[in-house]
């Protein structure tokens, strides 16, 4: 009986070390799969910002590719809007979200058309009301003006703090402004409350440049946001000055 005990004992052991070392080769086969899936995701939100989810949800993957590869320069900055010789890849925003946000290093992506410089985009990381929220911001070649966002989350809830992922909420964001008159960074602010979304949203703000519509029932995940983008177009904001000394250099 002993002995018997003792052969199961081992055949226990030994299935547990196979399983393990199965499962361990397993996660390394997709490891390079994985990280490949999410770079894809990266570039379709980039494109996603100035191109708009229409069009860029029509595109085969090679078209993402190509496109991307044709119209998207990187490029990576300090606080002070210096150019880092840092490959973009090598940034993990969620690692440099940790950091205090005058030692971030910060990803540019430069959309470059037949005539130059058409959009900057810009990630952005924060935290909403359960988890991490995230996205890419594309401003117009002013480096003011908002062409459009795309935001996405962990674990908002869904159907109101999620709604963050959805084209009615981020439509809100276009034609927005990120500086004043005097060029101070002012960002962009998802008010409290709602006014009956769709076109009364639009409407409701036409005439504030820096405000949108809120969501109901969401108002800690707007306040995320909220502070997701003032602390990020912060941290860019000597960038952008940097950007606008050398514009006025080439005129």
């Amino acid at each position: 009986m002993q002995r018997s005990n003792t052969y199961i004992f081992t055949f226990i052991v030994a299935l547990t070390m196979i399983c393990a070392v199965l499962l361990s080769l397993t996660n390394e086969s997709l490891k390079d799969k994985q990280a490949a899936n999410v770079a894809f995701e990266k570039r379709k939100f980039i494109l996603t910002t100035f191109m708009g989810a229409d069009a860029v949800g029509g595109m085969s993957p090679a078209k993402v590719n190509e496109v991307y590869d044709a119209k998207v320069k990187s490029s990576v900055v300090d606080y002070q809007g210096k150019t880092l010789d840092v490959p973009v890849d090598d940034i993990e925003i969620e690692k440099e979200y940790k950091k205090p946000l005058e030692e971030r290093r910060l990803p540019v992506y430069s959309i470059i058309g037949s005539e130059g410089l058409e959009y900057l985009v810009l990630p952005v990381y924060g935290f909403g009301l359960w988890d991490n929220i995230w996205g890419y911001v594309a401003l117009e070649n002013d480096a003011n003006t908002i062409k459009g966002v795309v935001f996405d989350h962990k674990g908002e809830t869904p159907g109101l703090g999620a709604r963050i992922t959805t084209q009615e909420i981020q439509s809100r964001f276009v034609g927005k402004t990120i500086h004043d008159k005097e060029g101070d960074v002012v960002s962009v602010t998802v008010m409290k409350g709602e006014n009956g979304g769709g076109e009364k949203s639009i409407e409701a703000y036409k005439d504030q440049p820096h405000e949108v519509d809120g969501m109901s029932g969401a108002t800690l995940t707007g306040k995320g946001v909220n502070k997701m983008l003032s602390d990020y177009f912060t941290a860019y904001n000597n960038y952008f000055k940097q950007l606008s000394v050398e514009k006025t250099a080439l005129n």
